[in-house]
C-alpha cells in the first residue's frame, strides 16, 4: 500500500508522523514551496518539509498541481491513496483520479461548518463551544466531499488559534489511524455533507488584527484569541503598535469615551479598555520593539497610561 502525504503547516505534522511511526509506506511528501521569512528574507521550509527531511522521505514542492508535468510526476509514484492535511492547494480532478482509494482530507472543523482557509480562527470568532476534525473523501469542490468520520472536542475560554490547532492536530492524527484501515478494507461508506448547514471561512489578512474599540468587549476578546499567534490583535499608542496578547471580557458599562484605558480593581487584569459594550480586561501585551509582558508590569513603567484614549 503506497501512500502520498500532502500538507504544509504544523497542523499536518502529527498526522504525517503517526503514519510514519505506524509503518505506512509514504512514497513521497508534497508540501508548499519554501517562502522568504525574517529580515534577511531567507527561504523557510514548511513544518511538514522539515519533518519529511528528518525521516529521509522524498519531498516534492510544486508551485501548482495543475501543470501536466507535475501531475505526471505525482502519478509516477503510483500511490494507492493520497492523504491531505492543510496542503494549501486545491487538487484538480486529474490528481483526484490517480489513486485507487481516492484522496482523503483531514479538515480542522466539523464539516459542513467552516469549509475553507481559516476554520480554526473562524470557530473561535463565532463563539462556538465545540469544534473538531473531519476526515472526508475529496471531490473537486472546496471541502465539499462526503465524510468518512468526525471527532469532536470542546473549546476552552483560554484557547487561541495556536493552542486549538495543536489539539486538533493530535485529534486528526488519531482519527486518521482509526479510520484509514477500515477505508482501505472497503468497510466505510462516505456520508454526504449537509449543504443546508454549510458555512465558509476565508483567508485572514494582517489588517484584520487592528482593534476597533467600538465592538463589544466579547467580540474583541474572541478576536484576540482567534488572531493569536497571527496576525495578532493590536491598537496604537504614542504612534507605536501595542499588541494585546491575552485579554478577558469584563462586566460593566465602561466609560463614555470608547477606547479609554481604565484601572481595574479586584480582577486578574491590571487595566481595561472601554469598548462599545463592556470592558476588555488586558492580561498580557507587547509594545512595539519591546518584549511581551504582563499588564501589571507594563503599568509600572507607564503610569500615565490610565486615562489614555486608544485610537
Amino acid at each position: 500500500m503506497r501512500l502520498i502525504f500532502m500538507g504544509s503547516p504544523e497542523f499536518a505534522v502529527l498526522p504525517l508522523e503517526h503514519l510514519i511511526l505506524n509503518h505506512y509506506q509514504v512514497a513521497a511528501v508534497y508540501t508548499q514551496p519554501d517562502k522568504p521569512a525574517g529580515r534577511g528574507c531567507s527561504l523557510l521550509p514548511t513544518p511538514v518539509k522539515r519533518t519529511a527531511v528528518a525521516h529521509k522521505l522524498p519531498v516534492m514542492q510544486p508551485a501548482s498541481l495543475k501543470e501536466a508535468e507535475a501531475v505526471a510526476q505525482l502519478a509516477g509514484f503510483h500511490p494507492d491513496i493520497i492523504v491531505v492535511a492543510a496542503f494549501g492547494q486545491i487538487l484538480p480532478q486529474s490528481v483526484l483520479d490517480i489513486p485507487g482509494y481516492g484522496c482523503i482530507n483531514l479538515h480542522p472543523s466539523l464539516l459542513s461548518r467552516f469549509r475553507g482557509a481559516s476554520p480554526v480562527a473562524s470557530t473561535i470568532l463565532a463563539g462556538d463551544d465545540v469544534t473538531g476534525v473531519s476526515l472526508m473523501l475529496m471531490d473537486k469542490g472546496l471541502d465539499t466531499g462526503p465524510i468518512l468520520a468526525r471527532a469532536q472536542i470542546p473549546i476552552s475560554a483560554q484557547d487561541t488559534t495556536g493552542s486549538l490547532t495543536a489539539k486538533l492536530s493530535l485529534i486528526a492524527a488519531q482519527l486518521l489511524l482509526e479510520v484509514l484501515p477500515g477505508w482501505l478494507r472497503g468497510e466505510l461508506t462516505p456520508q454526504p455533507q449537509n449543504e443546508a448547514e454549510a458555512t465558509h471561512s476565508v483567508p485572514i489578512s494582517k489588517q484584520e488584527g487592528k482593534i476597533d474599540w467600538h465592538l463589544p468587549a466579547i467580540d474583541i476578546w474572541r478576536r484576540v484569541r482567534a488572531f493569536h499567534p497571527w496576525p495578532g490583535c493590536y491598537t496604537t499608542w504614542q504612534g507605536r503598535q501595542l499588541k494585546i496578547i491575552e485579554a478577558v471580557p469584563l462586566p460593566g458599562q465602561g466609560t463614555p469615551d470608547i477606547g479609554q484605558v481604565v484601572a481595574i480593581e479586584g480582577a486578574k487584569a491590571a487595566f481595561g479598555v472601554s469598548t462599545g459594550s463592556g470592558i476588555l480586561g488586558v492580561l498580557k501585551l507587547q509594545m512595539e520593539g519591546k518584549r511581551a509582558m504582563s499588564a501589571a508590569d507594563f503599568l509600572k513603567g507607564q503610569r500615565q497610561f490610565i486615562g489614555t484614549i486608544l485610537q
